[in-house]
């Protein structure tokens, strides 16, 4: 498939419109598990087992959530298809054979009861929590790998419908179980979890097989890809994610020693709800960058200004919300939030507003430079947002008279602008090298 052919902004908007609607669809999903806990009995102990069973296994899928990207950028033809796939199931094991040696009663004890010291009726529900998501690392691996080739050869509506069904079946086994079973709540959501991710992995599998069978005909390059190039390749990429995971605890530590520690742990989830609603709108073009840009970044322009147009929509969509009264109807009607804490919430909300574009922003020099297969920057730059979202909240709790939540939204967004700040070089940089290479081309 050319993917160098000249793009209208139309038919990026139709490419990239199933992959949005796939990451809002899963947006969804947290919410409704929690509804379905909170409505058990011991809703609170569940509710918090449910948290942290969840958060260690959003750890031990972080080295292959980029998966996608790499698979999207890479399986062009029989050998890398081969050689990436054998790279997945390798990875595939590996995090799973890590999250089951976590589950070992000597270290999972040393863990949850002694270094974290949560009680022991709590750590139980969360051991058999992760027994049943442990399905979920390697699942999410393989329908992210088979995603990416469906990216890659420009079907994605075939994702939509995967994910549909992920989210029937995750809703088919909660509701089962909670009115058929006297199962815990933080169990129910961890079967329901693993149940729908699971059939989305072997549903996305049956989707891609005429894709697949497109890439198998393309004979392999010359040069192929080594597993040394591919491990190189794809080390700063697990590294992301693991590196962006750990930046919430230190984010929650700094809430609970802040100024105003109560509301500002009440409100900050809810403003990351609501933020994160519009920022998967971002995150969904990632991948639409990468399969549209063009083997000599010839879509290039048209693939900025459509990121450009959609970061300053999705934070002008939130920012409708923060600087009007439609905050107050978010934060106390639907949320459920008091007069203090909607009030309470409305200037970090303001402040992160800005956020959505910053992440589309990001997500776009992503995929320039996964393109172009130059991938350490993007760890290098996730680091450093770590380190600045870190300072800022150090310097907010000694020196800044500021409540947490609005020192913590003031944070991500300097770390943030960071990011993106440690991006642009390499970023110009490989463009300039690609007019270069251009130019010499058209002498010649």
């Amino acid at each position: 498939m050319n993917n160098s052919r000249p793009l209208s902004y139309g038919q990026i908007f139709r490419f990239w419109l199933p992959l949005a609607a796939t990451w809002l669809m899963m947006s969804v999903e947290g919410p409704f598990l929690a509804a379905v806990i909170a409505r058990l009995a011991a809703e609170k102990v569940n509710l918090a087992a449910y948290g942290v069973a969840y958060a260690f296994a959003l750890i031990a899928e972080s080295p292959i959530i980029m998966l996608m990207s790499a698979s999207t950028a890479l399986c062009r033809d029989r050998d890398s298809y081969r050689k990436l796939r054998n790279f997945t199931l390798i990875l595939n094991i590996s995090v799973t054979l890590l999250l089951a040696i976590f589950l070992l009663p000597p270290i999972f004890n040393l863990v949850i009861l002694r270094l974290i010291g949560l009680p022991a009726e709590i750590a139980n529900l969360i051991h058999m929590a992760l027994v049943f998501l442990l399905p979920w690392p390697g699942a999410i691996g393989f329908r992210r790998f088979y995603q990416g080739i469906l990216i890659a050869r420009h079907q994605t509506k075939r994702i939509t419908v995967s994910t549909l069904a992920r989210l029937i079946t995750m809703s088919g086994f909660a509701l089962i179980l909670f009115f058929y079973s006297s199962l815990p709540g933080a169990i129910i959501g961890a079967i329901s979890l693993a149940g729908g991710v699971v059939s989305e992995a072997l549903l996305t599998r049956f989707l891609a097989g005429h894709a697949i069978s497109e890439v198998l005909r393309i004979e392999s390059e010359s040069q192929q890809l080594s597993y040394r190039e591919i491990w190189d390749y794809y080390l700063p990429l697990a590294l992301t994610p693991f590196i962006a995971l750990s930046i919430h605890p230190l984010v929650t530590f700094f809430l609970g020693k802040s100024r105003d520690p109560l509301e500002s742990l009440a409100v900050m989830p809810v403003i990351f709800g609501l933020t994160f609603v519009f920022r998967a709108i971002g995150l969904s073009y990632q991948e639409v960058a990468i399969a549209l840009l063009g083997e000599d970044r010839d879509n290039y322009v048209k693939v900025r200004n459509f990121a450009v147009i959609l970061g300053l929509s999705t934070s002008a969509c939130l920012s409708l919300i923060a600087f009007t009264p439609l905050s107050r109807f978010w934060f106390q009607n639907l949320s459920g939030l008091n007069e203090l804490l909607t009030n309470f919430a409305s200037w970090p909300l303001q402040i992160m507003a800005i956020f959505p574009a910053l992440t589309v922003m990001i997500c776009f020099q992503r995929s320039v430079l996964i393109v172009s297969r130059l991938t350490k920057p993007i760890s290098i730059s996730t680091a450093i947002e770590a380190l600045g979202i870190f300072a800022v909240l150090l310097l907010a709790m000694l020196y800044l008279p500021l409540a947490g939540a609005v020192a913590a939204s003031i944070a991500y967004v300097t770390g943030r602008l960071l990011a993106i700040a440690a991006l642009q070089r390499p970023l110009t940089t490989q463009l300039e090298q690609l007019t270069g290479q251009k130019e010499s081309r058209d002498h010649e």
